[in-house]
């Protein structure tokens, strides 16, 4: 579907420098939110209540996605909710990911967020490369490497702690330095690595996060209006 025929599916006009690339797959999603069953709604909420409080007392909101590797999950996350909080127009929001040890960002997660319409652009090579998603011309582009959730590349106080996967939970009790602990957990789609679904559940993840927290920011939009 090309992007001027998703727009004319609804009639909500992305904010002024929204990536082209991203509006139709931001349009499919918030057509979906009515499969997001009562109890993964009411999981979200929890986030959706800090995110309005934080909002209500002038307050930036900064978060972080931690994921055990930071390799699929949390920065699926992290983009999904900056990407969020832009087609909803709720400034001063910041997202982070990490994990609890580093390894890389996976390839398989690059690819499916690539084929959704993230600006996404490789800068170096290695082990661990780094990528940048430049969201907004105005700010300054997202680097994407694979850290822990303490890095100094990410903040140290008073950021929401989104724990994606059961395992961070488990390891992450307690999260220096957050102002809340959320854990929202998602299947981890590492399991169809190397096998025919592969690419497929890839993009189904991506869609599922994306989903979820594009429906977060619609609630919090709808609140603070």
């Amino acid at each position: 579907m090309t992007y001027f025929a998703a727009m004319q599916k609804s009639s909500f006009t992305p904010p002024l420098h929204f990536p082209v690339s991203l509006a139709p797959i931001c349009q499919e999603l918030t057509s979906q939110f009515a499969l997001i069953p009562a109890n993964r709604q009411s999981i979200l909420r929890g986030l959706i209540d800090q995110i309005i409080e934080t909002k209500q007392q002038g307050n930036p909101v900064k978060i972080i996605v931690i994921c055990t590797h930071n390799s699929r999950r949390s920065h699926i996350g992290q983009l999904w909710l900056q990407t969020a909080a832009l087609w909803y127009q709720i400034d001063e929001v910041t997202t982070f990911s990490g994990g609890t040890e580093a390894t890389a960002f996976n390839h398989r997660s690059v690819k499916a967020l690539l084929e959704v319409g993230f600006p996404i652009e490789q800068k170096s090579s290695g082990e661990n490369p780094i990528y940048h998603c430049l969201l907004h011309p105005e700010d300054q582009a997202v680097d994407l490497f694979s850290k822990k959730f303490d890095a100094p590349a990410n903040p140290q106080k008073d950021f929401l702690a989104i724990l994606v996967c059961n395992e961070a939970a488990e390891a992450c009790p307690y999260v220096p330095g957050a102002k809340a602990r959320l854990p929202i957990s998602f299947t981890d789609p590492k399991a169809f690595d190397d096998q025919p679904e592969e690419s497929q559940a890839y993009l189904n993840k991506v869609k599922e996060i994306g989903r979820e927290f594009l429906w977060v920011f619609q609630e919090v939009s709808a609140a603070l209006q």
